[in-house]
């Protein structure tokens, strides 16, 4: 590959407004947590959406842009220590999208959000607010749900999202690599070569397709609480 670089589309429109309207949702909820109140009503609804956004990104790691599928950042423990040890292969192409411990971010991320959803799903605060599907489990298990939800699970998820904020942080000043600009747009600086993320008005409706449909789930599965 030709070593002068050049910008190449990495990261497709779906996956950064997924990025940056999951993390809104994220610090809306939070917030709407820990004011209470009136504001409880919108902490559930952030919930449903980042319940959407979550089970969205999940099928657009099959079906997305190249470096948006988790195909393309699965990586082998052998593979992630040789990029911990700085001995990774020019042709791996570990730096393009996802890093090995990027990779792990993600799915530790995607994993608690969506733990976190659930427990919510089935929590009572023991005031006023219960999750929509409550009467689907004994009272010892939504105790148990909401302990996890309000606690471990909340601090949990904070710490993965500090840890992620740090990262960047570390990239950007350490190693002058800005995580930020690609994913608001889109492209990178690489060598010539290097495959592009189709993102074209095609697989943008796709995605909206999808995003449609996921959320049409959320929704049924919270209606059926009644």
């Amino acid at each position: 590959m030709n070593s002068e670089p050049v910008l190449v589309r990495v990261w497709d429109l779906p996956t950064r407004l997924f990025h940056w309207v999951l993390a809104a949702c994220v610090v809306a909820s939070v917030v709407s947590a820990k004011i209470g109140g009136n504001a409880m009503p919108w902490h559930f609804r952030l919930g449903y959406v980042v319940f959407a956004l979550v089970a969205f990104r999940l099928v657009w790691g099959v079906v997305g842009g190249r470096w948006s599928r988790f195909g393309s950042f699965v990586h082998a423990p052998a593979t992630t220590m040789r990029y911990l040890r700085g001995r990774t292969h020019p042709d791996e192409l570990l730096d393009v999208g996802h890093n090995p411990l990027g990779a792990l971010s993600v799915f530790g991320l995607l994993a608690i959000l969506a733990l976190q959803v659930g427990t919510g799903l089935f929590a009572d605060d023991d005031i006023a607010n219960t999750g929509p599907l409550i009467k689907f489990v004994s009272g010892a298990t939504s105790s148990l749900l909401t302990k996890w939800h309000k606690s471990f699970g909340q601090w949990l998820a904070l710490a993965l999202v500090a840890l992620h904020v740090a990262a960047v942080l570390f990239y950007l000043l350490k190693k002058k690599h800005n995580l930020v600009r690609p994913m608001v747009t889109g492209d990178k600086p690489l060598p010539a070569g290097v495959p592009a993320s189709v993102d074209t008005a095609r697989t943008r409706l796709l995605a909206a397709t999808l995003l449609a449909l996921c959320a049409g789930g959320v929704t049924w599965l919270v209606s059926l609480g009644g």
